[in-house]
């Protein structure tokens, strides 16, 4: 394989990294930089202290199905952890109520539980019911995951059970979020079973032939961890505190502007950024991929951890934490950190994180600190046996850090890339996939295409 070729990945948070480590498996002697803006690299995978705690305000888990982000870790030698328990439970104005298991995207595999579908009515399980009968969609056209799912199952089934759990990883709004960009797996049953119900069971069926494991695992040390390994692995690569203000084109190569220092030119160029800074760094070389990029919008989000005090750990029902229906409660969300990933730092404690804020209720981040701990703490002491107030509580907002895939996504990616001058590849959340395993899975496949992208141009320079 020909050798050389200068390669810059802009932006250090996973994807960059996971870009520039595999830029570096397929051809050590490309000269590959790294540039971040920020004194620290990791981007969203950032851990806070709450009290003697130190706690993911973000991820905490990879998703385990997806290959590229397990492998990252075992190439990095970090082992990976199965959660200690699994489950999910909703909220409704009852009280918590667990959904069914198995219920692959919310929706159950069991016939049986479809009758007793918890937190439905009676007249809303029989309208879901319905959809093993009703005829499939002949068209081919993306559409919302709300309008699949109101249409196979009603609208009570939709916004009270199923797209709080659907809703959750993009923090968006079901009715603008498109289904073949978050889930296609619900297109494909219903194309292929004609009724999600009867996806749901063949799936199930499917998955107890393969013996498939928990759906999430963490990095032993947490997701900061892999960052740290794959930072110090790559060493010198890896230059913080240079943020990327411009890429210009010379006569030969890329030319990536630096604020306040060198400029750095470049054969082939990762942006691993956010589809808003891709579009800014790029500037007028983004031609007709500028308004691709314009049309992905972000959202704020914020994370409320709470620590209670020792003994209340083993308080919380048997789960990883509830989702709620959009508005009812302030949080969207929460995850019951100290029931999936026990630890002896941990102890007895009780460590949970609130998702809040996100398309249609960013209104909740304009309270200050104080509020949005009151007011996720009243409400969790009104749904669990823990204390009116934690003994530690931190809130961190995350403004515009939440792409959403609106109806389209897919097509519109297509139309992006290809609209993208040559050399230019973009990677990361904002395009193939929110989860972390999802992201290093883009950043490799955009390093494996600026690699062959540079080595097309030896080719061509030593004719």
């Amino acid at each position: 394989m020909p050798g050389g070729g200068r390669i810059v990945v802009v932006g250090g948070g996973i994807a960059g990294l996971a870009a520039a480590l595999r830029l570096r498996h397929l051809d050590p002697s490309l000269d590959v930089t790294l540039l971040e803006a920020t004194e620290r690299t990791g981007g969203a995978i950032v851990e806070a202290a709450v009290g003697d705690l130190r706690l993911p305000t973000g991820p905490e888990a990879l998703y385990a199905r997806r290959a590229a982000g397990v492998e990252l870790c075992r190439s990095l030698g970090i082992a990976l952890v199965k959660p200690a328990v699994t489950g999910t439970w909703l909220w409704t104005e009852r009280g918590l109520v667990e959904y069914p298991s198995p219920a692959p995207f919310g929706i159950p595999a069991e016939l049986g539980d479809a009758f007793r579908w918890p937190g439905v009515s009676r007249g809303g399980r029989r309208r879901a019911l319905g959809d093993l009968i009703r005829r499939k969609r002949r068209s081919d056209l993306d559409e919302s995951i709300g309008a699949l799912l109101r249409r196979r199952l009603g609208d009570e089934v939709t916004d009270r059970a199923v797209a709080p759990l659907l809703a959750d990883p993009f923090h968006g709004a079901i009715d603008r979020l498109s289904v073949r960009a978050t889930f296609p797996e619900l297109v494909a049953w219903e194309a292929s079973q004609g009724s999600l119900l009867r996806g749901a069971m063949a799936t199930m069926r499917d998955a107890r032939r393969s013996e498939l494991g928990p759906l999430r695992i963490r990095p032993e040390g947490g997701l900061e961890r892999v960052v740290g390994r794959a930072t110090v692995e790559l060493g010198p690569v890896v230059r913080t505190g240079a943020r990327a203000e411009a890429l210009e084109r010379d006569s030969v190569t890329w030319v990536v502007r630096i604020a306040g220092g060198d400029p750095v030119s470049a054969d082939g160029v990762v942006l691993a950024v956010g589809a808003d800074v891709a579009r800014r760094v790029l500037g007028p070389a983004a031609g007709a991929a500028g308004a691709e990029l314009a049309s992905i919008p972000n959202v704020s989000v914020g994370s409320v951890l709470l620590v209670y005090r020792d003994g209340t750990a083993d308080e919380l029902p048997l789960g990883s934490g509830f989702v709620a229906p959009a508005g009812a409660v302030p949080m969207t969300a929460c995850s019951w950190f100290s029931s999936a990933w026990p630890s002896t730092t941990l102890g007895s404690r009780a460590a949970l994180r609130c998702t809040v804020g996100g398309d249609g209720q960013e209104e909740v981040l304009e309270a200050g600190d104080a509020d949005i701990v009151e007011a996720c703490a009243r409400h969790l002491a009104a749904l669990l046996p823990l204390p009116a107030t934690p003994e530690h509580a931190v809130v961190v907002r995350r403004p515009n850090a939440a792409p959403q895939y609106l109806v389209g996504h897919v097509e519109r990616v297509a139309r992006l890339r290809e609209a993208l001058p040559a050399g230019i590849f973009v990677a990361g959340k904002a395009f193939d996939g929110v989860d972390v395993a999802s992201v290093v899975g883009s950043a490799e496949a955009a390093a494996e295409a600026v690699s062959g992208f540079v080595r097309s141009i030896d080719r061509e320079s030593s004719r």
